[in-house]
C-alpha cells in the first residue's frame, strides 16, 4: 500500500515525530532548561499544525490521508503534553481541564466514527469554535510547559486560564456534536 506523499502530509508526519522528542526533552534535559526547551519543541509542533493546513490549501494537496492524519497528530500531541503537565503540576487545578479535554476527544472521536457508519449526517466540519479551542489549548500548553510547576508564576496562571477556557469550549463543542447526532442516536428508542 502506497501512502500519499505530499508536503502537508510530510509536515504532519514531522509533528508526530516531535511527540517523542517532546518527551525526551522534558525528561532528559537539565531541570533549568527542560521547561523552556519542551515549550519550544511543543510550539514548533503546534505551529506545524497551522503550516500543514495552509500548505494543503495553498498547494491544492488536500488528501483523505491528510484529513485523517492531521487531527490524530493534534490529539496525540495535546494528550502527551497534558500527561506531562499533569505529572509535573500534580494538582487537580490542571488535572480537571486535562481530563475534560482528553475525555471530550475520546467521546467526539467515537461519535464521529459512529456517524460515519450509521448516521445520516456523515461528517461535521471544523467550526470557528474548534479553531479557537485549538488556539487556546496550544497557547495554554506552551505557557504551562514554559512556566514549569510554579503556580504563582503569571505565565502559569495565564496558562491555567486559557486551559480552562479551552476546556469550556471543548465541552460546548461536544454538546453541539451530540445535539447534531441525537436524532440518529435516539432513533431506536421507544417512547412508552
Amino acid at each position: 500500500m502506497k501512502l500519499p506523499i505530499s508536503i502537508p502530509n510530510i509536515v504532519t508526519s514531522i509533528r508526530i515525530v516531535f511527540i517523542p522528542v517532546l518527551v525526551i526533552v522534558f525528561y532528559l534535559f537539565p531541570l533549568d532548561w527542560r521547561y523552556i526547551a519542551s515549550a519550544s519543541v511543543f510550539t514548533i509542533a503546534a505551529l506545524s499544525d497551522w503550516l500543514d493546513g495552509y500548505l494543503a490549501r495553498r498547494l491544492g494537496q488536500m488528501t483523505p490521508f491528510g484529513a485523517f492524519l492531521d487531527p490524530v497528530a493534534d490529539k496525540l500531541l495535546v494528550a502527551v503534553a497534558l500527561v506531562l503537565l499533569v505529572e509535573v503540576h500534580a494538582s487537580a487545578i490542571l488535572a480537571v481541564p486535562a481530563i475534560v479535554i482528553v475525555g471530550r476527544e475520546i467521546v467526539v472521536s467515537a461519535l464521529r466514527e459512529w456517524m460515519a457508519q450509521y448516521s445520516q449526517m456523515r461528517s461535521v466540519a471544523v467550526s470557528v469554535l474548534g479553531k479557537v479551542k485549538t488556539a487556546f489549548q496550544m497557547i495554554a500548553i506552551t505557557l504551562l510547559l514554559a512556566g514549569g510547576p510554579n503556580q504563582d508564576n503569571p505565565v502559569v496562571i495565564l496558562g491555567y486560564i486559557l486551559l480552562y477556557a479551552a476546556a469550556v469550549i471543548t465541552l460546548w463543542s461536544m454538546v453541539q456534536y451530540l445535539k447534531l447526532a441525537w436524532p440518529d442516536l435516539s432513533s431506536g428508542m421507544k417512547n412508552d
